[in-house]
């Protein structure tokens, strides 16, 4: 029979098990304690941007938790509200999950940078190229997120590209795709990728590179990474088990259109009592900022709907 001092340890582990979750993505702390994202000061005059700050900082965190980084590597981007020529992105040197809100860069569309934030590293002007090339290109978009991951760097590699084969990959839309011509450190590749992208489509694949999610606002670019990943596991595992695909089913593009008018009319969210206008990806973001905060993480997000 089990003696009760070790039912009562038991059960303590159990219900300690969701904080030792959190407290391993935790960096910087020799107690565990979790680092807040927004850790900017009320009165601080030396970091503008204190909302666009919060919003990019809270993306580096879900991609971190979702394992999504690759190392010190890769970049999200968006595009300061108070001057379009200004943007905020990562130091290049920390982890995702070294990077809260203070830590942003502030930089111009030459790499230059403008707030420096509380670090003292530089910016990945290779990485950069990317981004600054997508944003001259399109005033609409506001925010960039370019990633590595297996699932995607691994779809990039395929002849038969991104197929519409899930309802995910439906909701994704049009892809553009670009063609892989080394890492990005030249001014001659700008003008290849801006017509590779298009005038309408927010996600590119760079082929045997990565994949590239843009959107008008950083909740847009993140509804389409996390859509883009699930359709991506999705056709990774229905080509494993089809043997080629020939053997998949693919809808008619009729069905795609259809897809489509429903994700921008937004039709799927009906009557709500709230009287909030939400736009693409934003109901999804509020329930992952709801879901950090609850974690201790602090995001400093402005919700549009005031938690239970």
């Amino acid at each position: 029979m089990l003696k009760f001092g070790y039912l009562h340890q038991l059960s303590l582990s159990l219900i300690k098990q969701p904080i030792l979750w959190a407290r391993q993505f935790s960096v910087g702390s020799s107690n565990n304690v979790i680092s807040k994202i927004n850790d900017l000061k009320t009165d601080d005059k030396n970091l503008g941007n204190h909302v666009e700050r919060c919003k990019l900082a809270s993306v580096y965190k879900l991609i971190d938790l979702k394992n999504w980084n690759w190392s010190i590597y890769n970049h999200v981007t968006l595009r300061c509200n108070d001057n379009s020529d200004y943007f905020l992105i990562n130091p290049f040197g920390l982890f995702y999950s070294e990077i809260t809100a203070s830590r942003l860069l502030k930089i111009d569309s030459d790499c230059n940078v403008i707030e420096r934030g509380t670090t003292t590293y530089g910016v990945n002007r290779a990485g950069f190229t990317l981004h600054s090339t997508i944003h001259n290109a399109r005033n609409d978009i506001n925010a960039v997120i370019h990633i590595h991951t297996g699932l995607g760097a691994s779809l990039s590699a395929l002849k038969c590209g991104f197929l519409p084969i899930s309802q995910e990959a439906l909701i994704c839309g049009n892809i553009s795709y670009h063609d892989y011509e080394g890492i990005l450190i030249d001014d001659e590749m700008r003008e290849k990728i801006t017509k590779d992208l298009g005038p309408e489509n927010k996600i590119m694949i760079l082929k045997n590179h990565g994949v590239v999610f843009c959107g008008e606002t950083i909740e847009e670019a993140w509804f389409y990474l996390m859509t883009f990943m699930t359709a991506a596991e999705i056709q990774q595992l229905a080509l494993s088990a089809a043997g080629g695909v020939g053997n998949l089913i693919i809808p008619p593009a009729n069905i795609l259109d259809q897809v489509q008018k429903v994700v921008k009319s937004n039709v799927v969210n009906q009557k709500p009592i709230d009287g909030i206008h939400w736009k693409l990806g934003e109901l999804e973001f509020e329930a992952e900022m709801r879901r950090l905060d609850l974690l201790g993480y602090q995001t400093g997000y402005p919700f549009k709907k005031p938690t239970f």
